[in-house]
């Protein structure tokens, strides 16, 4: 079999698994902690899929065009043996990715990477400590241990290290030349984010969006950026140079006001194991089942191209296409269940 197309005519190549519905901060726009609080259920171990069942289903998926895997959670370092993990997906031919808040990654870089991983994303939103704790519902004084994470990761060469950073109007903006200063003389992607409507609790407002334009008309005032070509279809970021600024790139993902659907090419896996095949879907197909069923002839990769060839999502087009902008209103699952 030599890869599967959807209605559209979209590959898949791309494969993030979330491994833990847990995580360390509670960040309002994706774990508001009035919702995930001490009464909040999170999944039992037994409910998790395995590292050995994650990997039968990335050994399945490779002959449909998986080329890539990101790691997610929740925070994903909150999975114990996750190296492990990493040292199973390693025996195939794919990328493997993880994105972390970097609290739990000190200390860990080297047999990270030695188990595999070949790149990791930090999700940094402000580096002002009042802000940030405001954001991540987490103390300010643990913003170092988040930069000193992303310093470890450069040093132990886990690919272009990227920094995610979601751009909200009136919370965060400020940090948009803070990050800069910040970065600007390491070899990172840092990326500015338009805050999506993922989730249910997260209060999204249209309003609240920074469009990826308006940053990128700030930024051209104070410096050059030269374009860098897309390196596959599904590359969701457009990427800049910086002149002068050797290895240090900016990106942008603009999901609200430049949708990207016509070149998604993600199916997710939530961890305890349903696939989804876009981030703002309302329901996914249970995989554990199949492989937890010994009776059961239907194979994972069967039921995976059956589900990718008739696979139609394009919700954030749908929203750009609404009279009011911000206005449709379906029910979706939460970020912190599928990973982002």
């Amino acid at each position: 079999m030599h890869g599967v197309l959807d209605q559209l005519g979209r590959p898949l190549h791309d494969l993030r698994i979330s491994v833990t519905d847990r995580c360390n901060m509670r960040c309002d726009y994706c774990m508001p902690a009035e919702i995930f609080d001490s009464k909040h259920r999170f999944m039992h171990r037994n409910e998790l899929l395995t590292f050995e069942e994650i990997n039968s289903i990335v050994e399945s998926l490779i002959p449909l065009g998986v080329k890539k895997i990101r790691l997610t959670g929740g925070e994903p370092l909150l999975r114990r043996g996750l190296e492990d993990l990493i040292q199973m997906l390693s025996k195939h031919p794919v990328e493997i990715a993880m994105t972390t808040n970097g609290l739990l990654f000190g200390g860990r870089g080297k047999s990270l990477r030695k188990a595999g991983l070949n790149r990791v994303t930090f999700s940094l939103d402000s580096l002002d400590p009042k802000v940030f704790e405001q954001i991540t519902n987490t103390s300010g004084e643990k913003l170092d241990s988040i930069l000193n994470a992303i310093d470890e990761a450069i040093e132990c060469d886990l690919g272009q290290v990227r920094i995610n950073s979601v751009i909200r109007r009136g919370i965060n903006e400020q940090d948009i030349d803070r990050l800069i200063e910040q970065f600007e003389h390491l070899p990172v992607s840092l990326r500015f984010i338009e805050f999506m409507d993922v989730g249910n609790h997260n209060r999204w407002r249209y309003n609240n969006v920074v469009p990826s334009s308006e940053i990128h008309n700030y930024l051209k005032k104070r410096m050059n950026l030269i374009p860098i070509d897309s390196t596959h279809r599904g590359e969701v970021a457009k990427r800049w140079m910086v002149e002068g600024k050797r290895g240090f790139e900016i990106g942008f993902i603009s999901s609200v006001s430049q949708p990207f659907c016509g070149d998604c090419t993600r199916a997710r896996i939530s961890a305890e194991g349903r696939i989804f095949t876009c981030l703002f879907a309302s329901k996914g197909t249970d995989l554990k089942s199949i492989i937890r069923d010994e009776g059961n002839k239907n194979t994972i990769q069967n039921v995976i191209s059956e589900i990718w060839k008739s696979r139609e999502d394009r919700y954030s087009e749908l929203r750009s296409k609404t009279p009011k902008p911000g206005t449709i209103v379906l029910p979706k699952i939460e970020m912190s269940y599928i990973g982002g």
